[in-house]
């Protein structure tokens, strides 16, 4: 193995070799390997510690020295995995009487926060009118817009509405929209049924859409037409690969600088909603989460909002330049 360093550790070298040869490990996997236990050579060379006689204790100081400079969790997590492996070989050589790595774990990584619009965004593209499109595909992703906005829903959830409920639209697990009454019957995660209110702008374009829906395949009784609310130009039921592509379309064409996505547009309904009422046990309700501590992540987008509004409007926020 000509292209391992040779000052490394007799031991390292063995198990370095005993990878290549019994795991064939791909050249890359191994380039790593090495890499990361060169380092580990190093921290043992900095508190003057065989690399054999390392202990749990050291480990750990040296994923926080990895950690404060800037390693992520999950790149600290591979080191730790690459170490773990060749502290296992040594025991079961006998070099070592117990795995110092074994039960050392790697920082968590911080949950991203979900990306939201801004309002003026989010409004802009429910307000988008395509003049040039077709008029049945405008009226259609009219209403998928201001339905994912406006409600919260989740794409799967909103595949899965039915224009008309029908016998089998609960045995099936799918959804309703009840105009009269101003609500959504969705069929969300874990099979739990849940209702939430259609605002007056989703109504008006669902009542939009509903008008032409049946149009190009001759009426409601056509065979040619699935009973789901939103039906693409074949008359099958969307998919919501396709309405993720619509909405994406969409949201270029409305001129945004984010290609918008379903899950996007459910974060900004929960953000906007948080932000102007505070109540967050109603976010709960409305998006369908079965524990709070789900929706508190959008807490942490509505401080980071009021934290930009402090930082452009308050006179302390930040400190002179000298």
């Amino acid at each position: 193995m000509s292209d391992t360093p040779t000052s490394l550790d007799p031991q390292v070298l063995r198990y370095l070799e005993h990878v290549r040869v019994e795991k064939r490990l791909a050249a890359r996997t191994l380039t790593l390997y090495t890499l990361d236990l060169e380092k580990l050579a190093q921290f043992a060379a900095g508190v003057n510690v065989p690399l054999l006689q390392l202990t749990s204790a050291h480990i750990r100081r040296f994923v926080a020295q990895m950690h404060s400079a800037g390693r992520s969790g999950r790149g600290i997590a591979l080191i730790l995995s690459g170490w773990r492996g060749f502290f296992t070989w040594a025991g079961r050589q006998g070099l070592i009487p117990h795995n110092p790595v074994q039960d050392v774990r790697a920082p968590k990584a911080p949950k991203p926060l979900p990306k939201a619009l801004g309002v003026d965004d989010a409004v802009r593209l429910a307000e988008f009118d395509n003049t040039g499109a077709d008029p049945w595909l405008e009226a259609r992703d009219a209403a998928m817009v201001e339905l994912l906005y406006g409600c919260g829903l989740r794409v799967g959830e909103l595949a899965g509405l039915d224009a008309i409920p029908h016998a089998d639209t609960q045995r099936l697990g799918r959804g309703w929209i009840d105009l009269q009454a101003g609500e959504a019957h969705v069929f969300g995660k874990g099979s739990k049924r849940r209702s939430v209110p259609v605002g007056s702008a989703a109504t008006a374009a669902l009542q939009a859409w509903l008008a032409i829906r049946a149009t190009p395949f001759g009426g409601e009784g056509s065979a040619r037409l699935d009973t789901a609310l939103f039906v693409g130009q074949r008359g099958a039921r969307l998919t919501a690969q396709a309405i993720w592509l619509r909405l994406r379309q969409r949201s270029q064409q409305a001129g945004l600088t984010t290609p918008v996505h379903p899950h996007m547009l459910r974060h900004s309904f929960a953000s906007h909603l948080l932000q102007s009422s505070g109540d967050l046990r109603a976010v709960q309700e409305l998006l369908g989460h079965a524990n709070i501590t789900t929706t508190q992540v959008y807490t942490r987008l509505d401080f980071q909002h009021l934290a930009k509004v402090y930082d452009a409007a308050h006179p302390r926020a930040r400190k002179k330049p000298p």
